[in-house]
């Protein structure tokens, strides 16, 4: 098992344990952690009396047994709309320093929340001007209004959206995952790992490869924040998976950070995702278009992703916004099989499990 360390300080209170090499996360200070608050957040992730038909919830699009994706290559709401991307992994999610593949403003938990329930493009909960009814449904059921009660003890009236966004925000904060056998090597076990997967771990952090620029750290990204930062990480990147123009254009419903920034350089800049749980989170890219991790490696290894047919056919490793870490590489069928390895020494199976993050109905 992970050494763990339980933090404790005269702020926030961690109610998680950290993996020994984890530093601190950042909590936001009108929003700190108790088990109360996210014992409610779970229920509440689990509820579908948060979306208008009753039929979706939080986890209908991050599943446990997932890392908290779908499954799916994008997304699908409530009343049936399609959306241009998928879910992301929840994984360390506290770790991170924006929360959508392509908004560079939205930069707490608290304010994404808010974004499925309540956006309109396109629908997800589909609850929009349903905020009072929302609130009423859930201080009508006695068990619910114990749980907020519990939560938020000096409110008068705890049943606003901003605690209930606030309190889903502090369950998704509690997801940390770290104990993969990767963790558990860097923890001390040489033993954690595979041969295979120490010669994939090599391949990974090396500069032939160059997957480590964007894909480091604590959580496997670039757009991290976590206590001892003097500035939080932000991050996006073009990686050459599309050329629609020959002029680095991407699908127009999918443009990146573009499409809020308006800059012509920010086309097709995409956070970089979590890598940890990579092996259970298929289909892969920010709109699902890679099926396979095999599928992934090819496009970086060509250094952008050349598509010969189709409405999207183009170059794209002849993008003009490509990521200067996007430069292609040559990998024997060895490497790749120990590349891939080393994904799987990424995969935490107690955090795919774990009670504590699973539907509290199953516990009825």
């Amino acid at each position: 098992m992970l050494a763990l360390l339980l933090l404790a300080c005269t702020g926030p209170a961690w109610i998680w344990d950290l993996p020994l090499h984890f530093p601190e996360p950042v909590v936001p200070a009108d929003n700190p952690m108790t088990p109360a608050k996210v014992e409610l957040g779970r229920h509440l992730f689990y509820d579908t009396r948060l979306s208008v038909t009753g039929a979706m919830s939080c986890a209908s699009c991050h599943k446990q047994e997932l890392a908290f994706t779908d499954g799916r290559a994008t997304g699908l709401g409530t009343t049936g709309e399609a959306h241009p991307r998928g879910p992301m992994s929840l994984a360390n999610a506290a770790y991170s320093s924006r929360y959508a593949w392509a908004n560079p403003l939205l930069d707490t938990l608290e304010t994404q929340a808010l974004l499925p329930l309540f956006g309109d493009d396109p629908v997800e909960m589909g609850m929009a001007d349903r905020e009072s009814a929302l609130t009423a449904e859930l201080s009508a059921d006695p068990q619910t209004a114990a749980l907020f009660e519990a939560a938020w003890p000096g409110d008068g009236d705890p049943f606003t959206v901003e605690r209930v966004v606030q309190s889903i925000a502090a369950f998704e904060r509690s997801l940390i995952s770290g104990d993969a056998p990767y963790d558990r090597y860097l923890n001390g076990d040489a033993d954690a790992m595979t041969d295979a997967q120490k010669r994939g771990m090599t391949l990974f952090f090396s500069e032939r490869l160059e997957c480590f620029h964007c894909h480091g750290g604590t959580t496997f990204s670039d757009s991290i924040d976590h206590q001892g930062l003097l500035d939080a990480e932000v991050a996006f990147h073009n990686t050459g998976l599309y050329n629609v123009d020959g002029a680095g254009a991407y699908p127009a419903d999918n443009t990146g950070i573009q499409a809020i920034t308006g800059e012509a350089e920010d086309m097709g800049r995409f956070k970089a995702p979590t890598l940890r749980n990579i092996a259970v989170t298929a289909p892969y890219m920010h709109d699902g278009s890679i099926e396979t991790l095999d599928g992934v490696i090819d496009h970086y290894a060509a250094g952008g992703r050349t598509l010969t047919e189709g409405p999207y056919a183009g170059d794209g490793a002849g993008n003009p916004y490509k990521s200067n870490f996007v430069g292609g590489f040559i990998l024997t069928d060895d490497e790749r099989a120990d590349l891939l390895a080393f994904f799987d020494a990424l995969t935490d199976a107690g955090f795919l499990t774990n009670p504590a993050y699973g539907d509290p109905s199953a516990e009825e």
